[in-house]
């Protein structure tokens, strides 16, 4: 239930019967003809595994999310079956954080737009001056391993730092902010890096996009749940905030047609956390957990 790339089954080969079901027919196939003999799944957040098909399958030991995600995954339902839990947590931080430092340049700089003016024969002189990156104030909502990694690269942009997490984190150098709303208003870019779930829903909305203001840049690598389309969607349009980058967004794949024709969003397709190097780095955790899991050792990034 992955779309892990062909070299990835491969690999993972070497040590299991690989079932690829990448679509939901496939996998309910799958299902039906291998159920009994099916004791671990390798998954994302995004897709998750259920209740209903946690129990489909009688012997599964282990459901393995690639990437630090899990929030469709059901942990209460796995803890009742004594179904083991992980994650690929820190297998592609790095990614992540480089990806974000892209879209941070690129939303600031404007530098697609620029590139499509460019193209069109547009010069310079015809263009409002774009903004430093440098010297910004950067609030990261989630201070977590990816928030940590990108703080870190946006110190070598002089950038202040400050963060937002349910508590402060123990030993951090950074400024911490006890609401979300202080830190959109002290913060020029607000960095989204926090789980998707029900309790995160649209804790992007309205008010806090208001707090960050008409100078103010939004980037989002966490989920498109965390953001309130519509409430985006109005501050782009009329200018209440400077811009947004998002690479997930609300009902992906599919594009929310209110995104589409702004230019003051970027936009990539949920790619901040893959790379060749980022996949190798979670298969190889998938391995190193399922090695643990077989021989009755304690998993190295557990969930439950």
């Amino acid at each position: 239930m992955n779309p892990v790339t062909q070299s990835d089954r491969d690999q993972i080969a070497r040590h299991f019967e690989v079932i690829f079901t990448p679509t939901p027919e496939q996998y309910a196939q799958a299902i039906a003809d291998h159920a009994s003999r099916v004791e671990v799944v390798m998954t994302i957040g995004a897709i998750g595994l259920t209740a209903e098909q946690m129990d489909a399958l009688p012997n599964l030991k282990l459901v393995y999310s690639m990437g630090a995600g899990y929030e469709k995954i059901d942990l209460n339902h796995a803890r009742q079956r004594g179904i083991k839990v992980a994650n690929g947590a820190g297998t592609n931080d790095s990614c992540v954080a480089d990806h974000a430092m892209g879209l941070m340049i690129a939303v600031i700089r404007g530098i697609p737009r620029l590139d499509q003016l460019t193209r069109q024969g547009v010069w310079r002189t015809q263009l409002p001056l774009p903004p430093n990156v440098s010297g910004k104030k950067l609030g990261i909502v989630g201070l977590g391993g990816i928030g940590e990694k990108v703080a870190l690269r946006a110190q070598a942009f002089e950038m202040q730092i400050g963060y937002h997490n349910r508590r402060p984190r123990t030993g951090s150098a950074h400024r911490y902010f006890s609401t979300l709303e202080e830190l959109a208003q002290w913060s020029d870019v607000l960095l989204v890096a926090i789980p998707g779930g029900d309790a995160t829903f649209h804790l992007i909305d309205a008010g806090v996009l208001s707090h960050l203001g008409a100078n103010g840049y939004l980037i989002n690598i966490a989920r498109g749940s965390v953001v309130d389309t519509a409430a985006l969607e109005c501050a782009l349009r009329e200018q209440t905030i400077a811009g947004a980058a998002l690479d997930v967004y609300e009902g992906e794949p599919q594009l929310p047609v209110g995104l589409a024709d702004l230019h003051n969003v970027v936009l990539t397709p949920h790619v901040a956390g893959w790379s060749p190097e980022a996949m190798q780095a979670m298969v190889q955790m998938f391995l190193d957990n399922t090695e643990r899991l077989y021989a009755d050792e304690p998993l190295l990034t557990p969930l439950c």
